[in-house]
């Protein structure tokens, strides 16, 4: 590999929302700071997400001090929630595994979130990870903990894997589709420098000062035929990923980080492969 770099870093304030760009981030132990501590989940306690709602890739979470979020979408007056104060938890749903959240405290912040998408649901926040959540115990190891993400603290991805998907979706049925930007895969680092799919040999790697083990290759869902900008379904990138990124049961395309040390990360920061 030659020079790699971080060329990108993307926080979700609000797991399914729009994600925010940022020049810089602090690595905690369960991802990035600011990353997918707030959720929304319907009656049942689950988690409400694009796979249900796609027009969640409209609204847009601003995080705010202190850990709270300003969120916006189209056709609504934005809202500002703080951090809820130490509650009674309910139990939240996020894909089978019972995790304990705070709800909001203000009524209207659940009032304007199922205004907005047509179903009663409940804003909730994630007071201490530390203790909350451990990451997909197929890929974590003792103590490792994560945020409201699918599995894992961090998910890694590069242009040139993007570039070569694209390559490939022009070859096939639904060319029309294609290419896809990036921000259908929801990355939380982005790496340039890179030989197309050479995140897929890494186990170790450091990106400036942290250092973080490749847990596992990220198996995408529905959430990635969703247009970010439109709200739209596709069939693209499934389909070209189960026609040549099929691992196992998985259609693969990025892998997931965890930390293994503290530190902040920043944008052009060198990226080395230890392993």
């Amino acid at each position: 590999m030659g020079s790699a770099e971080l060329c990108s870093i993307h926080v979700h304030p609000v797991k399914a929302f729009r994600g925010v760009a940022l020049r810089e981030a602090v690595v905690e132990p369960w991802g990035l700071a600011g990353d997918r501590r707030w959720v929304l989940i319907d009656d049942g306690g689950k988690v409400v997400t694009q796979r249900q709602q796609p027009h969640l890739a409209l609204a847009a979470a601003e995080l705010l001090p202190g850990g709270g979020v300003r969120l916006s979408a189209p056709g609504r007056e934005p809202i500002g929630v703080p951090v809820p104060p130490p509650a009674r938890t309910v139990m939240v749903d996020i894909f089978g595994t019972e995790v304990a959240a705070v709800p909001a405290a203000d009524a209207a912040a659940h009032a304007w979130c199922s205004d907005y998408l047509g179903q009663e649901v409940r804003l909730v926040h994630m007071d201490d990870p530390a203790r909350r959540r451990p990451v997909a115990p197929a890929y974590g190891l003792p103590g490792e903990t994560v945020s409201f993400a699918d599995e894992c603290p961090l998910l890694l991805t590069s242009p040139a894997s993007l570039d070569a998907l694209n390559s490939l979706i022009a070859q096939g049925d639904h060319a029309h589709e294609g290419p896809l930007p990036m921000n259908r895969f929801r990355p939380s680092v982005v790496v340039s420098g890179t030989e197309p799919w050479a995140e897929d040999d890494w186990s170790h790697i450091t990106i400036g000062e942290v250092t973080f083990r490749v847990a596992n290759a990220c198996g995408r869902c529905v959430v990635t035929t969703v247009d970010q900008s439109t709200a739209e379904r596709g069939r693209e990138p499934l389909r070209t990923l189960g026609r040549h990124r099929r691992f196992g049961d998985k259609l693969v395309f990025g892998q997931h980080l965890v930390p293994r040390s503290p530190g902040t990360i920043r944008v052009g920061d060198p990226v080395k492969v230890l392993a």
